[in-house]
């Protein structure tokens, strides 16, 4: 039998408090969750620095990447008898819905931005260049690396399968909703799976919903708003981000000019130097960056020390709400009066911004081209989402932005009360009041 083919003597299950069992019968899939590129995305949390803010969100980008997997499975389940649906495909999409976040690195966007690097970039160089997981997958054909490589590219000439792992309703986001609901303890993220499973259908470029099934979805993108603006976006969540941020900041700045580490960071110095190959960047993890910042706390640099005493301790910056378009003569006015005081803007003073579109409907050429969700009505013509649905069109096409100013309150009150900026700094601060 070809190894494409090959199925366990018997089926294997991962119990899941999401979908409550994840089912691998293809030798394939059981291969690969067992290589060590896809055992690290235990040690990589899905939501980062959440779990400052929600204690329970400690679940990993294993955890999601086996559900993304299993949602696909089950799709794919009930594609097998329809029209449209190529079932050679089948185990192209199992491997790309396991394998599409196999890239992330520790605490994953917020290190991508330091170090100007991308995951999805990672994820396709750890398929098909020299790893367990590119072995496996050629194994089943010659090429069949980059075809899921592409998948997850979203250059795939198959779009319908590109659709299931990549598009506006599809198992990635299915499942990070749900997971990340249950892990936070909110309840924004839940929304009827099954129904929405039962009503898609495949044609051939993309999958379409049955008219019927509608109300699901509107709940499925209800509930991506808010988990966005109560979870994803959360104000505490964003100010451990920005302090993880200028930690790494900070420590690469220390090594550009020959600080000398009580612990030198073998672990960063492709990072800092910008040469980054794929064993180092496979043999970074959350562990390893938590090691570096629990040892920095005793570091001789004031500044590193400070903030990886703040990353640690969860004694995180205060915020304000801030607008940049309007109020940057009052960021300016900040800035001199934090250097006045001694206290270092660059480190300690920061915009951060969060914006996010719910749904659009397709917009050519634009940045981020959307493909919209369609419905098919009972006449079998496709109709865009939110022609059909009040609820979704309300909310489409309007990108929401919210910015906050971060800075440690702490430091602020310990200024001296004859300090000349103190008083304006608290001014300029508080008269909007700083949020916990």
């Amino acid at each position: 039998m070809a190894y494409k083919d090959e199925q366990l003597n018997e089926e294997k299950v991962f119990k899941d408090p999401v979908h409550r069992y994840i089912h691998v019968k293809d030798r394939v899939i059981w291969d690969l969750i067992a290589t060590p590129e896809f055992q690290r995305l235990r040690r990589i949390k899905q939501l980062g620095t959440t779990n400052l803010t929600f204690h329970g969100a400690e679940h990993s980008r294993f955890n999601h990447s086996l559900g993304v997997y299993e949602i696909v499975r089950r799709i794919i389940n009930n594609f097998e008898d329809k029209p449209h649906w190529n079932k050679d495909e089948r185990l192209l999409c199992l491997c790309a819905a396991l394998l599409h976040d196999l890239g992330h690195g520790p605490f994953s966007h917020s290190f991508e931005k330091v170090f100007k690097l991308d995951h999805e970039y990672f994820t396709q160089a750890i398929i098909v260049n020299n790893t367990d997981v590119h072995t496996i997958l050629e194994r089943v054909s010659k090429g069949f690396s980059q075809k899921v490589a592409d998948v997850i590219a979203k250059t795939y000439k198959d779009k319908l399968v590109v659709s299931l792992i990549s598009s506006q309703i599809d198992a990635d986001r299915m499942d990070y909703l749900q997971r990340d609901a249950y892990f936070t303890g909110v309840s924004y993220g839940h929304f009827d799976m099954e129904r929405i499973l039962r009503v898609m259908r495949p044609i051939d470029d993309q999958v379409v919903i049955k008219s019927s099934g509608m109300h699901a979805v509107e709940d499925y993108i209800m509930s991506r708003y808010q988990m966005y603006w109560q979870v994803y976006f959360h104000p505490v969540t964003r100010s451990a981000e920005v302090i993880l941020s200028k930690i790494l900041h900070r420590a690469k700045v220390l090594y550009e000019t020959d600080y000398t580490f009580k612990l030198e960071p073998v672990h960063f110095i492709s990072f800092f130097n910008e040469n980054v190959v794929l064993n180092d960047y496979l043999k970074l993890d959350e562990a390893i960056v938590s090691y570096y910042f629990q040892v920095w706390q005793d570091e001789d640099d004031d500044i590193l020390r400070d903030l990886c005493e703040r990353f640690m301790n969860r004694r995180l910056f205060k915020y304000i709400e801030f607008n940049p378009d309007k109020q940057m003569n009052k960021w300016m006015e900040l800035h001199k009066l934090f250097q006045e005081a001694g206290i270092d803007p660059d480190y300690y003073l920061e915009v951060d911004s969060s914006s996010d579109l719910p749904y659009d409907f397709y917009r050519p050429g634009e940045e981020e081209e959307r493909l919209p969700i369609h419905l098919l009505m009972p006449n079998n013509e496709l109709k865009e989402l939110s022609r059909h649905s009040d609820i979704v069109e309300s909310i489409s096409g309007k990108k929401r932005t919210d910015h906050k100013l971060y800075f440690p309150a702490d430091f602020l009150e310990n200024l001296n009360e004859k300090d000349s900026s103190k008083k304006r700094i608290m001014e300029l601060l508080y008269d909007q009041g700083a949020n916990e």
